[in-house]
């Protein structure tokens, strides 16, 4: 049996129990690896006076933490099983220890000791009693499942480190926050900023940053969003904001999704970033109301999102496979209809949100609609079919068939969609675009005109398009310069 002992953190935290496996060791011949000699704690191996191996050669070998992790283990392991490893700290919380215990199926022996991360808890004397302690070497993979304050970041062993720990931590919590740099026996207090600019950095060195309140906060999280939104909606919160309901504010998702859009169109990250944080404080919004009536939390709806990307995807977490852009579209589109429980495709074409707008809404109908097999052969079949539609609109027209005329102007703007969907077009897009289009000529037509002192509603239709075409020419010129 291996039996894995924590020395502690400084001379004299080793146990009586661990003391005793040691010796124990030495009279049964035992070998007896030590993780490192540069630490205070292994000043209490060498008061025993006991042979031992130290494994600080593994440091050197190892390119990384978690290969130096999986290294110790192997060294360990090569000694026989009849052997007792010491590391500083507690064994129970030593990163060799959990690699080891992964690698053998041999049940190891453990005896804790002083908490390295306990010893440095106190140093930093945090306001509440619990933290979160990661080691440097891990952080950046911690770092993907979210860092929370109290936070306790250990294993800070050299300026280069302490450096990208220092990038990480700044963008999370602000380059200006204030933490306890801790080595040794000594803390104090320094900014983010200065974390790779001490003077020295040992096994020993950590950095502890404490809860801060969220209103000195330089750098907000979703948790924030969601605590500002519930003090808005608090009985002493904002009259506006705690009386809304999802009923009241639905169409503000719209318009913030539409601006989102503007922004994007207008190439302008700044307007980008404020109205993708708008869009999120409208989902934001929603969850907390949801929760506020026991429907479900923010947790619940990421849980819900999470699931439906992995299942959607199954051609990259399951089995199914896409070798490009449309047959990954296709097995998405099979994945949702399952998911929604769509036994057929009218239900996937009624599934279409009927808030949509128009064009965008016609041409997801139409696309579903194809995928059943009811489609145009090609454009210029659907062309054809446009050709019709407005041969119908005009003749209800000229019979001064009211009722009927807007039923027919309908099926024309559809049939228009579906020429654009055969093409591969956004129509939604192309209409957006083609509108902005008419404006920008418009306002420059507009302005020829006034230019040569005419009156522009007295203007022959004559004359506005000789404007109009100037003001093109004028568009293209620029465009092309």
């Amino acid at each position: 049996m291996i039996t894995v002992v924590g020395l502690g953190n400084e001379k004299g935290d080793l146990t009586e129990r661990g003391k005793t496996a040691i010796l124990t060791a030495v009279q049964n011949g035992d070998k007896i690896a030590v993780r490192t000699g540069k630490t205070r704690s292994y000043e209490s191996v060498l008061a025993l006076g006991v042979e031992h191996t130290c494994l600080d050669c593994v440091y050197e070998k190892s390119r990384s933490f978690k290969t130096l992790n999986d290294n110790l283990a192997k060294a360990v392991l090569a000694l026989g099983e009849n052997t007792v490893y010491l590391v500083d700290g507690s064994a129970s919380e030593d990163n060799s220890v959990k690699a080891l215990v992964r690698k053998t199926r041999e049940k190891l022996q453990i005896i804790g000791g002083v908490s390295k991360t306990t010893a440095i808890a106190e140093k930093a004397n945090f306001k509440s009693c619990s933290y979160t302690a990661v080691s440097a070497y891990e952080i950046f993979e911690k770092a993907k499942g979210g860092l929370s304050l109290p936070l306790l970041v250990y294993d800070l062993d050299d300026q280069a480190l302490a450096s990208d720990v220092k990038l990480l931590l700044g963008e999370l919590f602000g380059d200006e926050i204030k933490g306890k740099y801790v080595i040794g026996n000594t803390a104090k207090v320094i900014g983010m900023y200065e974390l790779d600019r001490q003077r020295a950095y040992d096994y020993s060195s950590a950095f502890a940053i404490d809860e801060v309140d969220l209103l000195d906060k330089k750098r907000f999280r979703l948790e924030d969003l969601i605590e500002i939104v519930e003090r808005l909606r608090a009985p002493d919160g904002c009259p506006w904001d705690k009386v809304q309901t999802p009923e009241s504010i639905k169409m503000s998702a719209i318009e913030e999704a539409y601006e989102l859009v503007d922004a994007i169109d207008s190439g302008d990250y700044e307007k980008v970033l404020e109205e993708t944080g708008d869009v999120i404080l409208q989902a934001v919004f929603q969850a907390v109301m949801r929760q506020e009536r026991g429907e479900f939390t923010m947790t619940d709806a990421l849980t819900n999102l999470c699931e439906k990307l992995i299942f959607r995807h199954s051609h990259v977490f399951g089995k199914d496979k896409a070798k490009d852009e449309q047959s990954a579209l296709s097995v998405w589109e099979k994945n949702k209809m399952q998911e929604k429980h769509q036994m057929t495709y009218a239900d996937s074409v009624n599934d279409v949100p009927k808030a949509f707008p128009a064009a965008l809404r016609a041409q997801k109908i139409g696309k579903r609609a194809a995928k059943a097999g009811l489609d145009f052969d090609s454009v210029a079949s659907a062309v054809e079919a446009l050709k019709g539609e407005i041969q119908e609109f005009l003749t209800a027209y000229e019979n001064g068939d009211k009722q009927n005329v807007e039923k027919e102007l309908g099926d024309v703007l559809f049939s228009a969609v579906n020429v654009g969907r055969k093409a591969d077009c956004d129509t939604e897009k192309a209409l957006k675009e083609s509108a902005e289009r008419f404006a920008k000529r418009f306002t420059i037509a507009e302005r020829l005109a006034l230019s040569d002192g005419k009156t522009v509603t007295e203007l022959s239709a004559e004359e506005w398009d000789k404007y109009y075409r100037a003001a093109k020419a004028e568009i293209n010129e620029a465009d092309n310069a």
